[in-house]
């Protein structure tokens, strides 16, 4: 039987891209590599002791419950290790102790969006009195609960430059299932005008594509704001 290129000593710059664990986790995320190639990842470059997976497999090799045993281990017994020195060692402490700790963090409670107003209470009081269009994105979870806000583009005084590809690419990352819109008009009228509605139409569509809904677009005034749902505009 043929043996794998790393159990032959092979170098993890020598594998085919493909099977490189950095470019495996940038192309289908950490989820995706094994626990030998996230430790090589933080073990970085082999040495004597040989590749970096091969000191993966040594570590997980420790004990029969691996990875449980590796979070409960000293310095003293990864130096055991062959191919871990005191550099590695503290690396790996530090990646384990930092896992630990955000296991028995507090889980961090959501906001959750269900009226218009709630939207513009969060942007009014710093968005009324900008002098510039900012445009804003709300990523949302399947139960309107707030993942994350971005800012997507600043403009003049009379439109901010929005474009579908920076609109959602936040929200593909993050795998909101929806979002909401809003930007300001500094002139303080929130009336929406004919640009802000083909942009409307336009990200509504492009998330249709997507699968990720736009629930929402609003305006926000000097004091007052504008919801497009509302509005009967999506």
């Amino acid at each position: 039987m043929k043996d794998h290129p790393e159990k032959a000593g092979v170098r993890m710059r020598e594998l085919p891209a493909e099977e490189r664990p950095r470019e495996k986790m940038l192309r289908e995320g950490a989820r995706a590599l094994s626990s030998g190639e996230l430790l090589a990842l933080l073990i970085g470059s082999g040495s004597s002791g040989g590749s970096a997976l091969r000191v993966a497999e040594r570590l997980l090799a420790l004990h029969p419950d691996g990875l449980r045993h590796l979070a409960e281990s000293g310095a003293e017994e990864l130096l055991c290790v062959e191919g871990i020195g005191p550099a590695r060692a503290c690396s790996l402490m530090a990646a384990l102790e930092l896992g630990r700790r955000l296991s028995v963090s507090p889980k961090r409670e959501r906001i959750r969006v269900d009226r218009p107003s709630e939207v513009a209470a969060l942007f009014s009081e710093r968005m009324r009195y900008l002098r510039k269009e900012e445009f804003q994105v709300l990523l949302l979870n399947q139960k309107n609960e707030i993942l994350l806000t971005e800012q997507v583009s600043v403009g003049d005084l009379s439109s901010a430059i929005t474009h579908p590809r920076e609109i959602f690419s936040g929200a593909v990352r993050r795998s909101a299932a929806a979002v909401i819109l809003a930007h300001n008009h500094p002139s303080g009228d929130p009336a929406p005008s004919e640009n802000d509605l083909r942009v409307t139409a336009r990200l509504v569509e492009a998330g249709k594509l997507l699968g990720i809904e736009v629930l929402d677009h609003i305006i926000i005034g000097d004091g007052s704001f504008t919801s497009l749902r509302e509005r009967g505009y999506i």
